[in-house]
């Protein structure tokens, strides 16, 4: 794109090549000596331990005496694609002591409406197809 064109004007010719104008005279600028500072001691400290999270990060900085809060780290580090590594938590495991109760509207004929939305204990202990744990307590 020229700037000096004789018959079309910078306005023109950004229109013509749908382009803001002030793309035009953006200069980029590179990034801050204390930007890459922090960066660098980001980086050393994330191949020392690798589960460090934002975090921890930031109060490992701090410690070391660097002006540096959580929120920069965080983006720092998600600007270098830094991703801690971390056990996921086994959410979906059933522990071996925890006793599992049985479905207690097993058998059960739905033969109104709301029927079994009933609390369990309204249930009628006697009826058929539905136990309630603790035997007979005169529930009805």
């Amino acid at each position: 794109m020229k700037q000096d064109h004789p018959d079309l004007s910078v306005r023109r010719q950004c229109s013509l090549l749908s382009l803001a104008r002030s793309g035009l005279y953006y200069q980029p600028r590179g990034e801050s000596a204390e930007k890459l500072k922090f960066m660098e001691i980001i980086d050393r400290q994330f191949l020392e331990t690798p589960w460090y999270g934002s975090r921890q990060m930031a109060r490992h900085m701090q410690r070391e005496g660097h002006r540096c809060g959580r929120h920069r780290v965080r983006r720092l580090m998600r600007l270098m694609r830094l991703v801690p590594i971390y056990q996921d938590p086994k959410t979906s495991r059933k522990h071996p002591e925890h006793k599992i109760y049985r479905y207690l509207l097993k058998g059960l004929a739905i033969t109104r409406p709301n029927q079994g939305r009933s609390h369990r204990y309204q249930l009628h202990p006697h009826a058929p197809g539905v136990s309630l744990p603790g035997g007979d307590h005169g529930l009805a």
